[in-house]
């Protein structure tokens, strides 16, 4: 409904305060990076300046949390339906970027060129189609949740029931990597290993959600907005100043992708280079024959290496050397599924080292594996990434739009004309990090090749060795020809790596690095408490009180919200725990998962009178089940884990990788579900009223 003339007097009234306080607490966070510059200028030791970033920052949620705590159902729920449409968005903005965003956007664009840019598209284009096929809509319906919506259009047990496990399966695993970011970035900033890093950091996901539910996530996510912002920009202009001369990045984009190109260029004509890509293929060659007969594998490795320790003891090698071979040893798999995915990873490894200087691999071609007027081969690597990528793109279109903790923010909304409002918000304020991201990541290709490819390997960077010590998945150097220099082809730089240690590369202040990593556990926490509240909502609300226990009084609900919400922290702690690595391929899939799930049965729930309950429950099965089993059959993880040997190319429908299974999924589910309406009756007069409700906008609004 429009608000009345005292209501926007109201909203004028709240936007003015909260532009106030958040003005506030944006120029508290330029004094604490002003404080924590002068502190390392005079000596203070880097441990206490990334423990003040980390506990700083935190506690500034955990008050924001603390003053927003609430028993209120509407306020637990659904912020009081009247957040103002700028901070709607704001919030949004802050729930989506998630770890995969801050940390993993600028990684795979420096990983893949231009082939990275599939999810700077998707995502912006997924938004688009959130404000035009479904935020207002919803909004309009009113309610809690994602299966509100389906239980009340399609009636019946089946579709809330379906659609909350949906939406518990997407935000759990989609959970799972933002705590994997949030532990990543909490044991950079303190220290501690990776798996006391994830617990915690999972503090700080508690103390924002846990008291005042989606009032205090709100709230809390706006300031987490600010610090990501300012922490991936400060960088990037720094950098930027430093490479080119420019305040503004995106004005001298293209100097260092000349640059890149050029040493790519004299990379590709280098014999030493070329002799490591030689290398690098034997080394895939040898990894897949171990994959032939795991256990003889691993007696073999064992063996070598305990041979190897014997031998730098014999010539009384350097020290370091030495404890280097005994780590390798100490880190061996133990098991036969745990060294199968090793081998599957050695072999995926050396097979793109092995592809880094085959002609026409740049940073700035299309789909640079391949070649459309080259051989028959380079035809059919092009055809095949470029069908790869607009899959892709569309999957995470559609996955945006149907992103169940996305969704929720609509709901907190005043009206449906300030829902669409604040998703146009959202994606200006998206944008501004996403046009940052490709910047960034050129600005670190340029620096690595031409500061660090090439230096004798004693001579390497720290923050080389500091990483690999860290986590040798993110960093690693082999020298492959024994020539004493680091060749291209012997560098390994994990995704997850180029924004965490841009500074570091570039030769920013330590300061930097921290605001860095306080930007993107900021990142992690808004987003890990978005799909806290939407689990836990779903499993008190939609499965707890709309199925099983309706005459549950609000205060219970309320309650058993939050028990929840600490088990769902919980069981993903414990599981992200495992070190899952790659945070933006790994969380592809969940954008598949949620478009196979919610895409046909809401948008068609909203534009299609004649859809049913049937329909419903048959698109929500067919769908995600067609899309868990091509996932399974494809992932190679997946497939090493399981013993399992077959070709991949043999299983993948018109070359379409496993993370863009909605492709497939989501047509299948739409014609579920028109098939299963068509040949069952329509629905009532009640649900025909509620769908006119929802699709057409009521007098006075």
């Amino acid at each position: 409904m429009t608000p009345t003339a005292a209501e926007g007097d109201a909203d004028a009234g709240l936007g003015r305060r909260l532009a106030l306080r958040y003005g506030l607490f944006l120029a508290g966070f330029g004094g604490l990076i002003g404080g924590m510059a002068l502190a390392e200028r005079a000596g203070l030791p880097r441990a206490w300046i990334g423990a003040v970033f980390l506990v700083v920052t935190v506690a500034s949620y955990a008050g924001i949390g603390f003053l927003c705590r609430t028993a209120s159902e509407a306020e637990y729920f659904v912020a009081g339906r009247r957040v103002p449409a700028l901070f709607n968005g704001m919030a949004t903005a802050a729930d989506w970027m998630s770890a995969a965003s801050f940390i993993g956007t600028a990684g795979v664009l420096y990983l893949s060129g231009y082939g990275g840019l599939v999810y700077i598209l998707g995502w912006t284009g997924g938004f688009c189609l959130l404000s035009l096929l479904l935020a207002p809509y919803l909004r309009r319906f009113g309610q809690y949740t994602v299966p509100d919506f389906l239980g009340a259009r399609y009636g019946g047990r089946w579709p809330r029931l379906l659609g909350a496990l949906a939406a518990i399966g997407v935000s759990f695993v989609y959970l799972v990597v933002q705590i994997h970011g949030i532990g990543l970035i909490t044991a950079h900033l303190t220290g501690f290993g990776f798996e006391l890093g994830v617990f915690v950091g999972l503090g700080g996901v508690l103390v924002c959600s846990f008291l005042g539910g989606m009032r205090a996530v709100t709230w809390t996510q706006v300031a987490q907005y600010l610090v990501l912002i300012v922490a991936y920009l400060v960088p990037l202009v720094w950098l930027s100043l430093q490479s080119t001369g420019s305040a503004l990045p995106w004005s001298a984009y293209g100097r260092p992708l000349q640059q890149i190109a050029a040493r790519e260029a004299a990379l590709a004509r280098d014999p030493a280079e070329r002799a490591v890509a030689a290398l690098q293929r034997e080394r895939a060659e040898q990894a897949l024959h171990k994959l032939q007969d795991v256990p003889a594998a691993m007696r073999a490795d064992e063996a070598r290496a305990r041979r190897r320790i014997a031998e730098l003891r014999a010539a009384e090698a350097p020290p370091s050397q030495v404890a280097r071979a005994e780590r390798e040893l100490a880190g061996r798999p133990r098991s036969v599924a745990e060294a199968r995915a090793r081998y599957q990873h050695d072999h995926d490894d050396a097979a793109a080292h092995a592809r880094l200087l085959q002609p026409g691999v740049a940073q700035t071609r299309p789909y640079a594996g391949g070649d459309p007027a080259g051989s028959a081969q380079a035809r059919a690597r092009f055809s095949h990434e470029r069908v790869n990528f607009i899959a892709l793109m569309l999957c995470l279109m559609m996955g945006t739009a149907a992103m169940p903790h996305l969704i929720m923010r609509s709901y907190t909304t005043r009206s449906p004309s300030q829902a669409r409002r604040s998703v146009a918000w959202a994606l200006l304020f998206i944008t501004l990090l996403y046009l940052a991201a490709p910047m960034l990541a050129v600005l670190v290709k340029a620096q690595v090749l031409q500061h660090v490819v090439g230096l004798p390997i004693s001579e390497l960077p720290d923050w080389i060795g500091r990483w690999s010590r860290h986590d040798p998945n993110l960093v690693s150097v082999r020298d492959l020809n024994h020539d004493g220099r680091l060749q291209w082809g012997e560098l390994s730089l994990g995704g997850d790596l180029i924004v965490l240690a841009a500074p570091e590369i570039g030769g920013l202040p330590y300061w930097v690095s921290c605001l860095v990593a306080a930007g993107g556990l900021a990142a992690a926490l808004s987003t890990a408490d978005g799909l806290l509240l939407t689990i836990a909502n779903a499993l008190t609300h939609d499965i707890g009180h709309r199925l099983l226990a309706p005459r549950a009084s609000a205060a219970t609900r309320v309650v058993a919200s939050k028990v929840m919400l600490m088990v769902a922290a919980l069981l993903a702690a414990l599981v992200a725990s495992l070190d899952v690595t790659d945070i933006l391929r790994f969380v592809s899939a969940a954008f598949s998962l949620a478009a196979a799930a919610f895409f046909p049965a809401l948008v068609m729930g909203v534009f299609w009178r004649r859809a049913n309950r049937a329909g419903a429950v048959a698109a929500m099965v067919v769908g995600p089940g067609l899309c868990l089993g091509y996932m399974a059959v494809n992932l190679p993880s997946l497939r090493a884990a399981l013993g399992v040997s077959w070709p991949a190319a043999a299983c993948r429908w018109f070359g379409v990788d496993a993370v863009a299974a909605g492709i497939f999924a989501v047509p299948a589910g739409l014609l579920a579900l028109v098939l299963a309406s068509l040949l069952t009756p329509p629905p009532d007069a009640a649900t025909q009223a509620l769908i006119d409700r929802v699709r057409y906008p009521q007098p006075g609004e």
